[in-house]
């Protein structure tokens, strides 16, 4: 039987907004694919790959999982990949997602655009039939790479528009902010998408300054330097600009040594519109549930708060307001029925 805290966490109604479904890659679906794609990889074993999942910063997690998407070959392997994700989360009672695809780490190595976003939006729309998961695809640019190659992207992208809601930035932060990708951002708004930024997470806050005022984000994801500016966290709390947190996330590439001073706390005192995420989870060691109990125990967060961060999780997505109305008030029901 669940103790108590974990098992309230895992029943809990939740959204997840920040999820790179590459990132959902896991070993043993990785050697499946490989072997269905007569690819080589540098393991030999589950246990080796998991064993080389030890980062010491950012960049260390980017080239093993560039390396890992190089066997994503076929419209069926991102099929597989995106509905082992729904399937996962789907046990941890999330009901709606918003996911991130880069296309660029695909089509880079010869893999049309189509073949991606096919094999990833059908999983999607059978995940929203079969397992009641409502979802958002959003594309991000590779912010390692120039700013014409995410000009291309967006072109590429277009046939396919109806079903991308937002546009977003990843990859290495630390010099590539936000202000290289002005224009293209720009020209993004003009075809109608909402856009967000990875910023703060690595990089200072200035970075997130420039995805408000340059990039004119929707969101933050990650966000945690706001905090070295009063200024800043003022404004995201009066403009309610939501940060997408990733507690185990953070935990592994090193941008907090412990999750016992995770500023929790501090963000909702300030009013921020903070959430909880997984990130990468195949590689960063939990699902959703998991980033939710990775920081309960350890700062000992109450069951009010625990359903503030799943109800914030729906005030921050892109669901209407009536969705967002609805969700909340699931959350509200599930707290008010939970008995030990």
């Amino acid at each position: 039987m669940l103790p108590t805290l974990e098992k309230f966490i895992a029943g809990m109604p939740k959204a997840e907004l920040h999820l790179h479904i590459e990132g959902t890659f896991e070993p043993e679906l990785m050697f499946e694919i490989a072997r269905r794609n007569k690819r080589k990889i540098r393991f030999n074993s589950v246990e080796e790959v998991k064993e080389a999942y030890k980062f010491n910063n950012l960049q260390e997690f980017l080239d093993i999982y560039y390396e890992g998407a190089n066997v994503l070959i076929e419209e069926r392997d991102f099929y597989d990949l995106t509905w082992a994700y729904l399937q996962k989360v789907h046990a941890q009672h999330v009901v709606h997602v918003e996911i991130f695809f880069d296309p660029q780490t695909h089509t880079d190595r010869g893999i049309a655009f189509a073949t991606a976003i096919n094999g990833i939006h059908q999983a999607l729309e059978d995940g929203e039939k079969q397992l009641g998961i409502s979802f958002k695809l959003i594309m991000c640019f590779l912010r390692h790479l120039p700013e014409e190659a995410a000009f291309q992207t967006l072109a590429e992208a277009m046939p396919f528009k109806e079903w991308i809601y937002g546009i977003g930035l990843d990859s290495s932060e630390m010099g590539h902010p936000p202000s290289k990708f002005e224009r293209v951002f720009e020209k993004a708004r003009q075809e109608g998408f909402v856009v967000m930024a990875h910023a703060g997470e690595e990089g200072p806050a200035e970075y997130i300054w420039e995805a408000l005022n340059l990039l004119h984000v929707a969101r933050i994801d990650h966000g945690n330097r706001c905090l070295d500016d009063e200024k800043l966290v003022q404004v995201l709390a009066e403009r309610q600009i939501a940060l997408t947190l990733c507690p185990l996330s953070n935990l592994e590439l090193k941008v907090v040594q412990t999750l016992d001073g995770y500023p929790i706390q501090q963000m909702l005192d300030n009013d921020l519109l903070i959430t909880i995420n997984s990130d990468d989870p195949a590689y960063f060691g939990g699902y959703i549930n998991e980033n939710y109990l990775g920081i309960a125990r350890p700062l000992n967060l109450s069951k009010e708060t625990l359903a503030q961060l799943a109800k914030n999780s729906f005030r921050a997505s892109f669901l209407s307001e009536e969705e967002k109305d609805r969700m909340i008030a699931k959350v509200d029901a599930y707290c008010a029925s939970f008995t030990i």
